[in-house]
């Protein structure tokens, strides 16, 4: 056994395919994500689409423009059963056959962070700090025979496997709550929120809460990006409270529940809790105001012109079901069991991701 060398530009082929259709959706479109994934919908999508590039089964696309800016290649393998459409700014290209690399290695290859340095230090210095297609070409890497490549795309298949099972598993359970919540708002009176909580306005006057947080668009309390010395204008978030962003760029508001220590947040959100607490959960009610259908509810009663703002009387008016409160529970309990199992897959994720270098490093030794 021996380890080869090999550039890109002699064992890749380019592939150039418009897709020739000029309206398609955001749902038809894939992007590339950091992890490396096809994902829809796309985020971004042009007025005429009949220009963006088809990506067929075993092929790779690339988007070579933003190498230098994220610090990574976006790249993925379409190892789908269907073509992925693309934007023309990516680059499509497949792996010669009898090339002496293997797709999936070369896929696991990609995943590494020491490849991604190498094509990061390659980006030019044009105003998007992008890499070539000759640059590209350029990039030499190194393999161990077919036979040992095999074996450790068989590992990274295995633990691949059983993540995706796992992640049909969420799924399932997601379905599960999803179904409850959906019949009840057939089935049952719907009330407004505002009969069961009130606005809560607490101050940091004497700076006793030195734990700042903002919101993401996930829903959860973050470090902020911009922190301030001077804490006695901000509100207080007291443990079991609420909080939101009153001011909305788009349907997907940042709102959470605090379920940790008391922290404060900046003067541009509202705080609420829950005053009746007999008849409504602040877990089941969460459930409700992460749905989509909430956001667009609020963008909708939102007020401004140039920024969108949202005052406590018109998320107030929010309609909700309100059932037994034994019910609740019960649907709170699948919801909280589908977000512990989520953060497991996301985990499991990253643990496949953190393997790659080191299946390389593993097949390369093992190939010497």
């Amino acid at each position: 056994m021996a380890l080869a060398k090999y550039k890109l530009g002699d064992i890749t082929i380019p592939y150039s395919k418009k897709c020739g259709i000029s309206n398609l959706t955001p749902y038809q479109i894939s992007g590339v994500n950091k992890d490396k994934e096809f994902f829809e919908p796309s985020h971004q999508v042009g007025g005429d689409t009949s220009k963006y590039q088809v990506v067929p089964q075993s092929h790779f696309a690339c988007n070579l423009m933003h190498v230098g800016r994220d610090q990574i290649l976006p790249i993925a393998y379409n190892h789908s059963d269907c073509e992925k459409i693309v934007s023309p700014a990516y680059s499509v290209f497949s792996l010669k056959e009898s090339c002496g690399i293997l797709d999936d290695y070369f896929f696991i290859m990609l995943k590494c962070k020491e490849l991604d340095r190498y094509f990061w230090f390659h980006a030019d210095a044009s105003v998007r700090d992008g890499m070539s297609w000759s640059d590209f070409c350029d990039v030499e890497v190194t393999v161990p025979d077919l036979s040992t490549q095999q074996k450790y795309v068989d590992i990274y298949k295995a633990m691949v496997a059983n993540q995706r099972c796992y992640e049909r598993g969420l799924e399932d359970l997601k379905l599960v709550f999803t179904g409850y919540i959906e019949d009840l708002r057939e089935q049952s009176s719907l009330k407004r929120i505002g009969d069961y909580i009130t606005p809560f306005n607490e101050k940091n006057t004497d700076e006793s809460i030195t734990l700042e947080q903002g919101i993401n668009i996930e829903k959860k309390f973050i470090t902020p990006q911009r922190s301030n010395s001077n804490l006695q204008g901000r509100k207080i978030v007291r443990q079991g409270q609420f909080a939101y962003c009153t001011q909305l760029n788009n349907a997907n508001v940042a709102i959470a529940y605090r379920d940790e220590c008391d922290c404060v947040v900046s003067s541009v959100y509202d705080v609420f809790e829950i005053t009746k607490k007999e008849e409504l959960l602040p877990e089941y009610l969460l459930m409700w105001l992460i749905r989509p259908e909430f956001g667009r509810f609020v963008y909708w009663a939102s007020e401004g012109s140039a920024y969108e703002f949202l005052n406590y009387n018109n998320l107030a008016n929010y309609m909700i079901p309100v059932p037994d409160i034994n019910i609740q529970r019960a649907i709170a309990d699948i919801y909280n069991a589908y977000t512990t199992r989520k953060q497991l897959n996301e985990q499991l994720k990253a643990q496949i991701k953190d393997m790659c270098p080191i299946l390389i490093r593993g097949s390369l030794e093992e190939g010497k």
